[in-house]
């Protein structure tokens, strides 16, 4: 008898009020587990003895799907993608199993959500992809034994479970969707994908904070985890990896939503930059890694005055807790204050600034949106702002340099180290800076 969390995965031996892992409240469920699960017998091998295994990997026609996961499905892993309702996960699974069909692959689409007339209407709006169903199989079950019952008969080469919280073991004493369930199924889930070298891909929910619907674990357990982001009134959408066992990190692929499914967006850049022939303060741009696409972002900010004592600071698609630093060390290093103003900061595109490297671009949007002085046209930015004003070096400059310069940049601001080998770029103006009064200096921002 043991009581779980249904947040985290957490287990006690006695009910608490809230869970000392994740510290929510009122979450914590009995369980009875009646089933053990199975487990191999350790083997001892020598280093030198094991031999090298080829990568084998199965490719789609979604080359964004294929270059996020690294060159492809790898056989025997197990795939995670999570998003919001009605983001277009179900459609994306369906897509993938299409394409995969036409190089020849069987797949088995398991199907706990939606009935077949559903999918078979799903199905009939990807038009260009008609004759791949020969090589399709659907299951339409939530019943774990039956979906492993029938992947070892099909022996399929790929396997798509939509979705895991669907999916429930009858011998477990709990709800479906519930972290008891979630966790064993994915553990045999786990097992049949390593057992079989097949690959597989699940999809979750995600809860409202934006995290895989669950016990934290799950990420653990699973080889990939994919997020499918994007405004549900908008077209466009971001597949982002999280977790990959087989490649790198940090890589995203931007997908357009249209009447016959997703189509690829060749050059993403122009999505994210639909003010850039212009002139207008609060407005910067930005060099940013994604992986190892380079994606020139739109940094937009609004400052408006305000007469409450507690000035509101409203973020999208950037850290709250780093603009409050930036707003710091804006006010101390560059005596510019934004005591009396409301910051409105959004990064265009529904990307997310997670490096560093956006500092500088940040910082000089909110102090172009307080001068009410706009920042000339094609600049763009690159350098982490230290606690003293310093602008710090980053990577990857070239891979950057030659990004902007492609969409018509005219000139560059960036951290004197990263400028060595970039002082000299035909048709881009580097200009090397060591502290944020130097940029503003050249910003006329004093």
């Amino acid at each position: 008898m043991n009581f779980i969390c249904d947040n985290c995965g957490y287990e006690s031996s006695k009910w608490l009020g809230k869970c000392p892992l994740c510290g929510s409240w009122n979450s914590f469920r009995e369980m009875k587990i009646s089933k053990e699960r199975q487990t191999k017998k350790g083997i001892l091998v020598n280093f030198k003895a094991i031999e090298e295994i080829r990568e084998e990997r199965l490719k789609s026609e979604l080359e964004e799907f294929d270059r996020v996961l690294g060159g492809g499905l790898v056989k025997g892993s197990l795939v995670l993608i999570g998003g919001e309702p009605g983001i277009g996960k179900s459609t994306l699974s369906l897509q993938i199993s299409l394409s995969l069909a036409e190089r020849g692959y069987q797949i088995l689409y398991v199907s706990g959500e939606e009935n077949p007339a559903q999918i078979k209407m799903r199905y009939n709006r990807l038009t260009s992809l008609k004759n791949s169903h020969d090589k399709i199989y659907l299951l339409f079950s939530s019943d774990l034994e039956e979906i492993l019952e029938k992947a070892e008969v099909l022996k399929p080469d790929i396997i798509i479970i939509d979705s895991i919280q669907t999916i429930e073991d009858k011998k477990i004493p709990a709800p479906a969707g519930s972290v008891t369930q979630v966790r064993e199924a994915t553990f045999s889930l786990l097992n049949l994908a390593k057992n079989n070298g097949i690959p597989i891909i699940i999809i979750s929910h995600v809860t409202k904070q934006g995290l895989i619907a669950g016990p934290k674990a799950l990420e653990h357990i699973v080889d990939v985890v994919l997020y499918f982001e994007g405004d549900v009134n908008t077209d466009y959408r971001i597949l982002r990896c999280e977790k990959n066992r087989f490649g790198p990190a940090n890589e995203i692929g931007i997908l357009e939503m249209a009447t016959n499914g997703l189509k690829e967006v060749k050059n993403p850049n122009f999505l994210f930059l639909p003010h850039l022939k212009e002139e207008l303060f609060g407005l910067a741009f930005v060099p940013l890694c994604e992986g190892h696409r380079v994606i020139v972002t739109e940094i937009q900010c609004l400052a408006t005055p305000t007469y409450f004592p507690y000035p509101q600071r409203v973020v999208q698609g950037f850290d709250y807790k780093r603009l409050a630093i930036l707003l710091s060390i804006l006010d101390i290093q560059a005596n510019i204050s934004t005591a009396h103003y409301d910051v409105y900061l959004n990064v265009a595109g529904s990307l997310w600034i997670k490096e560093n490297a956006g500092d500088l671009g940040i910082i000089c949007a909110v102090a172009s949106a307080v001068k009410k002085n706009p920042i000339k046209q094609f600049t763009c930015f690159l350098g982490e702002v230290g606690l003293l004003g310093e602008i710090r070096p980053v990577s990857f400059v070239g891979e950057r340099i030659k990004e902007a310069k492609k969409l018509g940049f005219k000139r560059i601001i960036l951290p004197k180290e990263n400028t060595v080998n970039f002082l000299k770029e035909n048709g881009m103006e580097i200009i090397p800076v060591n502290s944020l009064k130097e940029v503003f200096a050249i910003l006329n921002f004093g």
